[in-house]
């Protein structure tokens, strides 16, 4: 009689398994696109192996259609380090000059251009090409998916400086009207509980310090603060999270990817966000605005030191190309 009943717990845990596991992914956008078609350069950088490398996208969506034709507002790579669980965050700044091999041919524009050409799989093979990186898997969310998650957590504390007060209120009440709600205003700046609408509007913020540098800087801190509050939630919030959030995010990763990460999820930790590239000359190419890296082959190695702990890195010689066509066309280095 144990035994039987010891059968009918195994059981009955299975079931529970295989039922949080339909649900889990039946809410996902699996993406259909083959991954493996990404660009991938001739990257000789044995450290590379020891890290998984993914690409965030936040883009301005305003349904649950998250492929071409959406700008990305936000791109981050995260490298999670295989052993340690360790993971750091490279922000990209949405300006920079870049190659984007479109089926048009080649052209050098800014790097937000290339999702909206041809969604998550030119933006990937865009950033594995430009930076010599060799990733294949990706998360996209909109607007309300980090809104939800941010409200769902119960909010993030954030320090309001007083200067990005007038900003900041501009782009709550526009998140407002794109998302819904009724999110206020701040009246004060300082340390203080920004709700879903309010911690994207943050996110936004462009016009206030050094522009791109330090609105990358802004999406880093959000993500860092629902991590650390994710971690301390209980089931229930978790599963709200799934339910309500997951249908607004398209992926590459399959179910048994998504299981492995979330296995590991208590065991990450953030240890260290930057931005990409980390040295830049803005300018203006017929009247369009860009971030020009200076230069690009040098940032590339300085990328491979951060994510990698590479030294001395050597870029391929596609890196070396794309680096040699924007000094020629520019004239900046």
């Amino acid at each position: 009689m144990k035994f039987l009943l010891f059968l009918e717990i195994i059981v009955i845990l299975i079931g529970i398994l295989f039922g949080l596991y339909y649900f889990v992914f039946s809410k996902l956008q699996q993406d259909k696109i083959n991954m493996t078609d990404v660009v991938i350069n001739d990257i000789q950088d044995e450290n590379i192996s020891n890290y998984r490398n993914i690409a965030l996208f936040g883009v301005d969506s305003q349904t649950n259609d998250l492929g071409a034709g959406n700008r990305s507002d936000a791109m981050i790579v995260a490298s999670i380090n295989k052993k340690t669980k360790e993971v750091k965050l490279l922000s990209l700044y949405r300006d920079t000059y870049v190659n984007v091999d479109r089926t048009e041919g080649s052209e050098l524009t800014k790097l937000t251009h290339a999702y909206s050409f041809g969604g998550p799989k030119l933006a990937v093979s865009t950033i594995n090409q430009n930076l010599d990186l060799n990733i294949t898997d990706y998360v996209t969310v909109n607007f309300k998916a980090l809104a939800d998650t941010v409200d769902l957590l119960g909010g993030v504390d954030l320090d309001i400086q007083e200067a990005e007060l007038g900003n900041l209120n501009d782009y709550i009440g526009n998140m407002n009207k794109i998302n819904g709600g009724n999110s206020p205003k701040l009246t004060h700046g300082g340390l203080q509980t920004l709700d879903g609408n309010q911690a994207v509007a943050y996110c936004r913020i462009r016009y206030v310090g050094d522009g791109d540098f330090r609105r990358t800087e802004r999406q880093r801190t959000v993500i860092e603060q629902i991590v650390a509050k994710a971690k301390k939630t209980n089931p229930i919030t978790l599963s709200k999270i799934v339910k309500q959030v997951f249908p607004q995010t398209m992926t590459s990763l399959d179910s048994l990817d998504v299981l492995a990460l979330a296995k590991d999820v208590f065991g990450y930790e953030i240890v260290e966000t930057k931005g990409f590239p980390f040295h830049t000359t803005g300018t203006k190419l017929s009247g369009i605005y860009y971030g020009i890296p200076t230069t690009l082959e040098s940032n590339v190695i300085e990328a491979h030191n951060f994510l990698f702990g590479t030294e001395s890195y050597t870029p391929s010689d596609t890196v070396k190309n794309i680096s040699n066509q924007i000094i020629n066309y520019t004239g900046i280095q």
